[in-house]
């Protein structure tokens, strides 16, 4: 069994030494076990201060050291943002005394960027777009434009790309509700003539740089995956027609 006895791990550890994994901080990508992370300190924090990841034998932390190794300067990136946050939240300054008095790493109020954050690593994901069409139609709930009049856009002028390791986790046993808050990141045209490889480091690079420069504050749109072309079969009228799992846009 994959994950029996940590060989995952082992391989994943591998890999990110081969690639030079590092976080924002230059220690090392290294998958620990879970026992390792420290009494009182808080994951993310945990992970910029040594660059060890507290990994478990399960899908859901299997998935996290596949995003680790396949987007490795936005997981750093992100991490940064969030042991930020804690070290900001954390300190007597930020907080009225009555909170300072109470306050540890692991139970500090979240904050809303915080919250983003967790958000976006969990259950992102991103549509990368060479033009706004496709990204109107969805903030819309245009489910028929978007997907179904528009689905030769998908692979050649836009397509969805997956990170939160929760939500890849979930499709492990698909059902047609599973939903993703999907950030956009605009491309060039030329992006989509690019090999696979080539688009993954391309992401990667971009969205490093927009989680660090504000991606966070925007609000997400929501998104049914198995609606994504191609994505589930079959995708007849009465698939978008489910307004349980494709819902109408709410009046403001």
């Amino acid at each position: 069994m994959l994950l029996e006895g940590g060989c995952w791990r082992t391989a994943a550890n591998l890999l990110a030494a081969l690639r030079g994994l590092r976080n924002q901080q230059g220690f090392p990508i290294v998958f620990v076990d879970q026992a390792e992370l420290s009494n009182g300190v808080a994951y993310e924090t945990f992970i910029g201060r040594t660059g060890q990841v507290p990994t478990r034998e399960n899908l859901h932390d299997f998935f996290n050291a596949l995003a680790w190794l396949t987007h490795p300067l936005a997981k750093a990136s992100l991490n940064a943002v969030q042991a930020g946050e804690i070290d900001r939240l954390s300190s007597p300054l930020a907080l009225a005394p009555a909170q300072a008095s109470k306050l540890d790493a692991c139970s500090s109020t979240r904050g809303l960027l915080r919250d983003r954050a967790t958000l976006f690593d969990e259950n992102a994901g991103l549509l990368l777009a060479s033009e706004e069409s496709i990204e109107i139609a969805l903030r819309q709930h245009d489910w028929q434009q978007a997907l179904v009049a528009r689905r030769a856009a998908f692979g050649t002028c836009c397509e969805i790309r997956l990170f939160g390791h929760a939500l890849i986790e979930k499709l492990v046993s698909p059902y047609k509700a599973i939903t993703a808050h999907v950030w956009v990141l605009p491309v060039q045209q030329q992006f989509f003539a690019l090999d696979d490889d080539e688009r993954r480091q391309q992401v990667d690079m971009l969205l490093a740089g927009e989680i660090g420069g504000g991606l966070l504050g925007v609000p997400a749109m929501a998104l049914p995956v198995l609606g994504v072309p191609g994505w589930w079969s079959p995708q007849d009228s009465a698939f978008y027609d489910d307004r349980t799992v494709f819902r109408p846009k709410r009046s403001a």
